[in-house]
């Protein structure tokens, strides 16, 4: 599994704003200049974020983004679930057809690498990242 620069950037993204959480939103522009990644690939990361339910945004004056739970409620695989395509090690294992699936030893492998990354970005959360951060 590689994970795309949408991935890694909206990890940060929800950390920054994890870290960050408080009762007023953040402007995207300060988000982007912080993390420097471009206003408009954060707004698309943003949007499928906020159409998870993870982030929510506020208009006017003051608007911006903020996190929709408490950090400790939002697991990294909630997260890199929302802005990647395929977070599995092979396609083999999404497509759930194999056609060497009765004789193929590899797919048993690729299945169990699975079912590892998913537990290790389950049992991460955001309040994880923030404890391990280093200021």
């Amino acid at each position: 599994m590689r994970v795309s620069t949408k991935g890694r950037y909206g990890l940060r993204t929800m950390h920054y704003l994890a870290k960050n959480n408080s009762e007023k939103a953040i402007p995207l522009s300060k988000i982007a200049s912080e993390l420097k990644i471009s206003d408009v690939y954060l707004e698309q990361i943003l949007r499928r974020l906020r159409q998870a339910d993870l982030v929510e945004s506020v208009r006017g004056a003051y608007g911006g983004y903020k996190i929709n739970k408490d950090p400790e409620n939002i697991s990294v695989g909630d997260v890199l679930r929302v802005l990647e395509t395929h977070m599995s090690p092979t396609e083999c294992c999404e497509s759930n057809t194999c056609e060497d699936e009765s004789d193929c030893v590899a797919r048993f492998i690729w299945k169990r690498i699975e079912v590892g990354i998913n537990e290790i970005i389950d049992k991460i959360t955001l309040q994880d990242m923030i404890e391990l951060s280093v200021e």
